[in-house]
């Protein structure tokens, strides 16, 4: 009998030493995001709000989901708050979805979107809102609505497809409908973001018929050009909408997750471009999304060279391919999971600006152990998403009077804030090297924090203190030139028991031997650590990161302080 064992590909790089788990440096900024679906309480929320049990329930639920991806540490959230002409907050435009009660246009007894942002700042996610464009009731839940349906308040913009209604989008007052929507959301919410899905016309599977429209719209225009000129036109609507209240917050769609034919690679009749008329490299190009998350449920030759194309198209723009993480259901594909290491690892290494995953569920259930691989091999460090560098900001400056405070043996560090700018967070790194390098992730011992100051624990003197560097970072993810604070160094020599032993390289010098025959590193709590025989030199290579004691051992049992050790 064969045994078979499945060895984590970041595990496989480590051993193989090719580039990728553990080799480089990890990114500063990339956005790590999933799709979190209401519709039908698909990821959120099962649990209905009816009564006081029943909301703290669907609060608790969407918590514990928030906790574990904030711990894999994923940074982005789309929460699909429009859902199909329905919404999930109270608004003047349209009606209650009924995933939050179960009931038609019936109010949970609390604000869900306004809970969901509070609770996403608090655990530094951005949020958001996903709207969904253009499709709206099925025919049976537009009965139910009454005349609170879609077609019933908009009877001119609505046409029937198969067994549900949509926007007709070469409607020109559809894109003005839509904006409304997006710029109440805007308006109203702490949002981050506005990402807009299905943003486009139905596949050739749905009946669609938009003959009469185009005669009375098309203008000489051919049928393809004009539909994807009515698509292009609400996608420049919303964006100018939402950037006129609030410029920081990020407009993005999700196209098809193949743009168009390439030269050497077929759609195989599925793209954007041609088959639903999203010409979504263009947006990018005019400035009317900031990013694309491209739905990239693909695999092998159907995906690299979409995604390489969607990237060298990005005009500076941020794209972020989504990863089917469904399809490693056994429901669905049953893929492997290394279909999705491999995909992350590859489009990292093609220079994407980050990751999306469809759906979340499948995320914090771990299916086939893609929550390990994501928090354990792919996201091990924090990152911020992109900044918006094409919007105008005020600059920022740096902070001032950084310096470290004590009282009762405690140490707190601390910085004035600057008058000059406004809703700003701040960024804490440190380091035991000069300069503090605050392109490297690694160095990040804190972020986001919306006042001066961090406490640093129990008190320690300033020669056995790392440096640190603070930076401020405002709403369209712009970070302000670092302000410093040097620990001051001691540089003893090595026969001395003061300060800090002198290192070249990994190399610790040592004075010449008397009687001593051992080493003995012990750590802060003066456990011993590493035990090395009495020689000129000792390499510290094998050490990890931190501080210790180094002191001599004799064979009758005396023992001498020779310094400490700081190992970077």
């Amino acid at each position: 009998m064969k045994l078979h064992f499945s060895i984590p590909l970041c595990l496989l790089l480590l051993l193989s030493g090719l580039p990728g788990a553990g080799k480089a440096q990890p990114p500063k900024r990339e956005v790590r995001a999933v799709w979190l679906t209401t519709i039908g309480g698909l990821d959120w929320p099962r649990e209905k709000a009816n009564n006081a049990k029943g909301i703290e329930r669907q609060k608790q639920e969407l918590t514990d989901i928030l906790d574990r991806l904030q711990a894999a540490r994923f940074n982005t959230i789309i929460l699909q708050t429009r859902i199909r002409s329905t919404v999930i907050y109270p608004s003047l435009i349209e009606p209650w979805d009924d995933c939050l009660t179960g009931h038609t246009d019936k109010a949970p007894g609390y604000d869900p979107l306004a809970f969901a942002i509070e609770e996403c700042h608090k655990r530094h996610l951005e949020l958001h809102a996903w709207v969904v464009a253009f499709p709206g009731n099925s025919f049976v839940k537009a009965k139910a609505l009454g005349r609170k349906a879609m077609q019933h308040r908009l009877p001119r913009l609505c046409i029937k497809t198969n067994d549900y209604w949509m926007l007709n989008p070469g409607e020109p007052a559809t894109a003005n409908y839509l904006a409304s929507i997006c710029s109440e959301i805007t308006r109203n919410y702490d949002i981050d973001g506005i990402h807009l899905d299905y943003i486009r016309y139905p596949e050739k599977e749905i009946r669609f018929n938009d003959a009469a429209t185009y005669r009375k719209y098309g203008k000489g225009q051919s049928l393809s050009a004009w539909r994807r000129n009515n698509v292009s036109r609400c996608a420049e609507a919303i964006h100018a909408a939402v950037k006129q209240l609030k410029p920081w917050v990020r407009v993005s769609c999700s196209p098809i997750g193949k743009h168009d034919d390439l030269p050497r690679y077929t759609s195989k009749g599925w793209n954007a471009y041609t088959t639903v008329y999203q010409e979504a490299q263009n947006w990018l190009r005019n400035g009317w999304m900031d990013m694309l998350v491209p739905m990239m449920y693909f695999e092998g030759n159907h995906f690299y060279p979409f995604a390489k194309d969607w990237i060298e198209n990005s005009h500076g723009r941020i794209i972020v391919p989504g990863l089917g993480a469904y399809f490693l259901a056994k429901g669905q594909k049953d893929w492997p999971l290394d279909i999705i290491e491999r995909e992350n690892y590859v489009v990292r290494s093609m220079g994407a600006s980050g990751q999306a995953y469809f759906r979340s569920r499948f995320v914090t259930e771990n299916t086939k152990g893609l929550y390990d691989f994501l928090k354990n091999c792919f996201y091990t460090t924090p990152a911020f998403t992109p900044a918006l560098t094409w919007e105008k900001a005020d600059s920022l400056p740096a902070p001032t009077d950084l310096h470290i405070a004590r009282q009762d043996g405690k140490a707190q560090l601390v910085w004035d804030a600057p008058s000059s700018v406004k809703d700003i967070t701040y960024n804490v790194y440190r380091s035991f090297s000069l300069p503090v390098n605050t392109e490297d992730i690694r160095n990040l011992v804190a972020y986001g924090l919306k006042k001066p100051g961090l406490d640093l624990g129990t008190d320690i003197p300033d020669t056995y203190r790392p440096n640190y560097a603070i930076t401020i970072m405002d709403r369209y993810g712009n970070e302000s030139h670092a302000a410093c604070l040097e620990a001051p160094r001691l540089y003893a020599s090595t026969s001395t028991c003061t300060g800090l032993l002198s290192l070249k390289g990994n190399i610790l010098l040592l004075p010449p031997k008397n009687r001593e025959e051992y080493i003995l590193v012990t750590d802060m709590s003066g456990r011993i650590t590493h035990t090395f025989p009495y020689t000129g030199h000792m390499d510290i290579g094998n050490l990890k990161p931190g501080l210790y004691d180094i002191r001599t051992l004799e064979n009758k049992g005396k023992s001498h302080f020779l310094g400490r050790l700081f190992r970077k």
